[in-house]
């Protein structure tokens, strides 16, 4: 399965500013902030913004795909 894609982040002030292709999606201030910018360089960033965003999966889309009102998708 791929990893999340699309996010960028940009500092503004002291604030971090995530985007999802383009659009924003959150805004982090103060401590958060300083936590997400250490994650970073750390890990996968695209990964940390998508689990910061709530815009990653779940687990349970396969079973949703065989759901009867998804079907004709």
């Amino acid at each position: 399965m791929p990893g999340p894609t699309g996010f960028t982040y940009a500092m503004r002030g002291s604030d971090v500013v995530i985007s999802h292709h383009g659009r924003l999606a959150t805004t982090l201030r103060g401590r958060r902030a300083a936590e997400f910018l250490q994650d970073v360089e750390a890990g996968d960033e695209q990964e940390l913004m998508a689990r910061l965003t709530g815009n990653y999966r779940h687990g349970n889309e396969r079973r949703a795909r065989n759901h009867p009102r998804n079907r004709g998708r």
